[in-house]
């Protein structure tokens, strides 16, 4: 089974992640990605600092590599690279997610998730603070 590769925001995608999406392909790929990251204890996943396989049936991805909210995605990036202090490489899963969740529970309520992707516009719609509060996918 090929290792998922992921940019690092998409660790926050994961747990937050409730069925809606850009388009029927999408959510078809996103919804199979995250039952096997949610269920798999000792999952492994690819930190890429680039296009991912999530953005694969994004609409916004324009070649590999770069993406119409380069900015915008680069940030989000950022702030979970400086919060894990992340290199590219294999990690498991479960590892990340404990450690990120960790980080952004330490501070007041969601105030560290807002400040990595609280302009991200599934952030309104998403169950990111409340999955994470609540270690919902850290088996």
């Amino acid at each position: 089974m090929e290792t998922i590769k992921l940019r690092p925001h998409h660790l926050l995608c994961t747990q937050g992640y409730s069925g809606k999406g850009y388009s029927k392909a999408f959510v078809s790929y996103m919804d199979a990605v995250v039952e096997r990251l949610r269920n798999n204890e000792d999952e492994k996943v690819e930190i890429v600092f680039t296009t991912d396989n999530l953005c694969e049936n994004c609409p916004s991805k324009i070649s590999n590599g770069v993406c119409k909210s380069d900015d915008k995605v680069l940030r989000f990036d950022k702030g979970v690279i400086d919060a894990l202090r992340l290199d590219e490489g294999i990690y498991s899963y479960q590892e990340l997610i404990a450690k990120l969740d960790e980080y952004l529970a330490s501070g007041v309520e969601d105030e560290r998730l807002k400040k990595i992707c609280g302009d991200c516009e599934w952030y309104p719609v998403s169950a990111c603070w409340k999955n994470i509060k609540t270690k919902k996918y850290i088996i």
